[in-house]
């Protein structure tokens, strides 16, 4: 903040962030509530309350009678047209969804790819989909940002995606080409990253200190570790290469890709599809597809899949000791088709002989769109007053802000 420290202003500009994060991230919430989250007395939650209405951020309600003496708490709520646009760009689509400050989707859009997209490409779909939004969807919302969930190695701080292999991008600077399209403050990170984020404040993770976090896509397996509370990069932002570690076979006939297979050659979305016999699927469809498999061939690679991941799972349980394993893309339902078969593979092969919770991704589809605009508010988050008046011209100048996350992949 371009505050002097210890003023007033100073105090008035970090409660409002805080009060912004409670309510965007708990919310609807009532002023009684926020009084004891915040420990701030009820005057100073009601002039806070004013002026992040004033911003247009909040809006303050009547709140429901509890059977107790006295006028019931207002609520505040986030708004729900400030709106992050959020993009997921993968080898064989394009994921787009403007959420808004109240973690509401207010529109998605899955383009399809039949080519690899390039970034000057991806700007211009961006570009393209936000301006035909503007007249739908996002006519009477204010788009605070863009955030971009890449499958790859990112630079979060200068917006550069570094090497993301399956789309064969090196050294991209993809917020700046998106920021210049757009005209919007754009902010890149790793999709799982992404996903490990959003699940931990929002979705299956929420509250627990110490997570792994593994995601399955089109592009192969990432990862995003939480530990002690805290998202955890590495020291050159590697932490969680999940999908790069050697496949582990308990039985040997489960091998299909040679000696030095990893993880991702063997547990792969693409080998799933085509066991099922589909010409292409997104989540959803895909979910269904494993859930009501009766092809014999196609029921085996399921559970060929989830042997094999369920090693993985249980060397990384073995190093890390988590307490919660969350499960999203397509390795979601990998699991789902048989809960206690995973859970009883884990926990044969860890030290301890039991396995932590194991759990699918409670975000669903949203996860990594929710992760990436969480990332988009996050300047927002930290000091509302400037974005929403546009004093600070350095937050609009840059178009660049760091990711919450960081590059698995």
């Amino acid at each position: 903040m371009s505050v002097a420290p210890g003023t007033a202003e100073l105090v008035r500009r970090v409660n409002l962030a805080r009060m912004l994060v409670t309510v965007h991230r708990d919310g609807p919430i009532s002023r009684a509530a926020l009084t004891a989250d915040l420990g701030l007395n009820r005057s100073t939650i009601g002039a806070l309350t004013a002026e992040l209405a004033r911003l247009g951020l909040v809006t303050e309600t009547a709140g429901a009678a509890e059977g107790r003496i006295g006028r019931p708490s207002p609520v505040i709520t986030a708004r729900p047209d400030v709106v992050a646009v959020a993009v997921n760009p993968e080898v064989d689509a394009v994921t787009l969804a403007a959420v808004g400050l109240d973690r509401r989707i207010h529109a998605r859009r899955r383009a399809l790819t039949t080519t690899l997209i390039t970034p000057h490409a991806l700007a211009s779909l961006i570009a393209a989909t936000i301006e035909e939004w503007r007249s739908g969807p996002l006519a009477t919302t204010r788009v605070i940002g863009v955030g971009i969930a890449v499958p790859g190695l990112v630079d979060p701080a200068a917006g550069l995606v570094v090497h993301a292999p399956h789309l064969r991008w090196t050294d991209a600077p993809l917020a700046d080409l998106v920021s210049a399209a757009t005209g919007t403050p754009t902010t890149v990170g790793n999709d799982a990253s992404y996903g490990a984020h959003a699940e931990y404040l929002f979705g299956a993770a929420r509250g627990v200190a110490d997570v792994i976090y593994l995601n399955g896509g089109a592009s192969g397996i990432g990862g995003g570790l939480v530990v002690g509370g805290g998202l955890v990069g590495g020291a050159r932002g590697l932490a969680g290469e999940f999908g790069h570690n050697p496949a582990i076979f308990e039985d040997a006939a489960d091998r299909r890709s040679g000696e030095r297979a990893a993880l991702e050659d063997e547990v792969s979305r693409h080998r799933l599809i085509a066991s099922l016999g589909l010409p292409g699927a997104d989540d959803a469809e895909l979910r269904a597809a494993v859930h009501g498999a009766a092809n014999p061939a196609a029921r085996a690679e399921v559970h060929r899949q989830r042997r094999i991941l369920a090693s993985a799972v249980a060397s990384a349980v073995n190093v890390l000791d988590p307490a919660v394993v969350v499960l999203g893309g397509f390795l979601a339902p990998l699991v789902e088709t048989d809960v206690d078969g995973f859970a009883d593979a884990v926990a044969r092969q860890t030290i301890s002989g039991s396995a932590p919770l194991v759990r699918t991704a409670e975000l669903g589809d949203d996860r990594l769109l929710v992760g990436a605009a969480e990332t988009a508010f996050a300047a927002l988050l930290s000091d509302p007053v400037p974005v929403m008046t546009g004093a600070d011209a350095a937050m609009t100048d840059s178009g660049v802000a760091s990711s919450a996350g960081r590059p698995a992949r």
